[in-house]
Order: structure tokens, then sequence, then C-alpha cells
């Protein structure tokens, strides 16, 4: 990758690669060959909604996609391109599920194939018995109390108690359990990272077989 190259750079790049016409790329990504044109000269850019639909039509994720292109040559400084990924948590945009041990409040849920994981969570359980099994999952994650006292049980570590202004980073697929110490419940702020795409899509499913048990 060439220092300083644009978004249009790169696909112009992967678009030679392949031998491909503008013409042929549009009909491949369905985006409109004027769009595209525009694109490649750097007097437009995509949205990521864009972006990501470019990138699913070849059969690649955004990551391959930029993965192959730091791959063309460019060295360590080259500088990243900027998709515009952002996110509100306004009102509406989150999925909620409520378990016996835990209320989720999954944030930013229009931003899709997130890295990172935002989820408010209020803590109901009081015991490890009547939490039951440690959870476990791919990645790491952290949390950080926002009210109340959690007390944390980890699979190879004693029991660490924290207080409103505290947090703790583990690996997720190390046994864990958070529950409330001598209040009615606790909120934490978690932050869960892995390198799935999907990782959103898996907790929602973790949490939903909680419930359901």
């Amino acid at each position: 990758m060439r220092k300083n190259q644009t978004l249009g750079q790169l696909i112009g790049a992967l678009r030679q690669r392949n031998g491909w016409t503008l013409k042929q790329m549009s009909d491949k990504v369905g985006i409109p060959l004027s769009t595209l044109a525009k694109v490649e000269t750097g007097k437009l850019s995509l949205s990521y909604d864009k972006l990501q639909q470019f990138t699913a039509r070849l059969g690649l994720s955004m990551v391959d996609f930029l993965a192959q292109e730091a791959g063309a040559g460019g060295g360590a400084d080259a500088p990243p391109v900027v998709t515009g990924r952002r996110s509100l948590t306004a009102e509406g945009n989150a999925v909620r599920i409520r378990t016996g041990n835990y209320d989720y409040e999954y944030l930013c849920a229009d931003l899709r194939q997130k890295r990172m994981v935002p989820i408010l969570t209020r803590v109901h359980a009081a015991s490890l018995a009547e939490f039951g099994e440690l959870v476990r999952h791919k990645g790491e994650e952290f949390i950080y109390v926002l009210e109340g006292t959690v007390e944390v049980h980890l699979e190879f570590y004693a029991p660490v108690t924290l207080r409103a202004g505290q947090g703790i980073y583990i690996d997720s697929l190390m046994g864990h359990a958070y529950l409330r110490k001598d209040c009615e419940s606790a909120v934490v702020l978690a932050v869960c990272s892995g390198e799935d795409p999907d990782l959103q899509s898996d907790l929602i499913g973790l949490a939903e077989a909680e419930r359901q048990t």
C-alpha cells in the first residue's frame, strides 16, 4: 500500500488486479458505475454500509479487504483507511435480554460486525449456587462497576470485590461470574472483544440460551 493511499485507490487496485472494468465491478457489487467512478477518483466516499456491501459481494470481510491491501507492499507506516464507523447509544438502539442472573442491554445495536461489544448489565444473582455454572466464551472482556458492589468469581483466581469506579479485565474463555454483594442489584458496563466479527450475535445467542434454562 502506498503512503497516503485513499479508499478509491484501494478499490481501484483491487479492480485492476482482477482485470475488471468499472462496469463489471459495478455489476458484481451492486453499486452504480457512476458512484464507483467518483470513489476511484476521490470525488466521493462510501458509507460504512456501502463499503460492507462492496466487500461482502466480493466474498471478502472488511478485515480481509484491508489486510489484502496492506499485504500489497506498503509497510507498517501506511495509514489505515477511514471507514467512518459510528453509532450512538440512543433510545431504541439496543437489544435487551433478561435472564435469571443478568439484565443485558447490548448497546449500539445498529452497528454490525463490531470487534468490541459494549453491554450495560444489571447483576441479580447473589451467590454461585444461585448463579449456576460459570460462563465461558471467546475473546476478552473488561467490566467497570457503575452502581453497587460486584464480587467477581474466576476459574483460576480467588474472588475479588469491585465497588463503583473499579474494574477488571479478563480472558473470557476462563470461567467467570459476576455477583451482586451487599446490595439489591449492581450495574456494570462490560466491553467484550474478539477476532470474530459476529461476536455480538454469539453473545446474544449465549444470553438467549441462558434465558431458556
